[in-house]
């Protein structure tokens, strides 16, 4: 992609650039960085869902990267890990940097014990929650690719007055953190 593309998708409100890690992704690790130095230079962000256990084995990378890093789905820890494992250490080390977004978002993508409340990505999401606010996002990951029995919008919306206590935090989450990170 040229910079002249770049720029013309800038200007139409793209930005970031999307990875997409899990097995069987269509790109490997080792362009990651040359494509976050490249679109940093337009401002843009790289979108990044992969399985959060591996956060530890790819911290040293990930804080590597110019720019912002956001990671989808409370990080997908596929299987939900317990707050001390090193992964999800190294998932808040990354948000320490103040360069590091999570998307609460599609607690489906990693949970074991399913609706309605996903209860073992909850200690998760609450922990990021707590510890970074400023560095939050909500999303309903709406149309839930992949789902055979998508939720309900406003169920997962639920879940952030779970997640997230207060509601200067939950507007935080919901209005000031995406209207910094995508300029509204």
């Amino acid at each position: 992609t040229t910079d002249k593309e770049l720029e013309a998708l800038t200007s139409a409100g793209a930005r970031g650039a999307r990875f997409f890690m899990l097995a069987g992704a269509a790109v490997p690790w080792d362009i990651l960085e040359p494509v976050a130095n490249k679109v940093h230079e337009h401002g843009w962000h790289i979108q990044l869902q992969m399985n959060g256990r591996d956060f530890a084995d790819r911290h040293e990378q990930l804080a590597r990267l110019p720019g912002t890093l956001v990671v989808d789905h409370v990080g997908r820890f596929m299987d939900p890990v317990p707050l001390d494992h090193p992964s999800f250490k190294a998932l808040l080390h990354l948000i320490e940097t103040g360069r590091c977004w999570v998307k609460l978002s599609a607690p489906y993508e990693s949970s074991v014990s399913g609706p309605p409340d996903w209860a073992d990505v909850k200690p998760e999401a609450r922990a990021l929650a707590k510890h970074a606010p400023e560095r939050m996002l909500w999303a309903s990951n709406w149309p839930h690719p992949g789902q055979a029995n998508p939720p309900d919008e406003a169920d997962l919306m639920d879940l952030l007055l779970d997640w997230v206590d207060g509601d200067a935090a939950r507007n935080r989450i919901l209005v000031d953190n995406p209207a910094e990170l995508y300029g509204f």
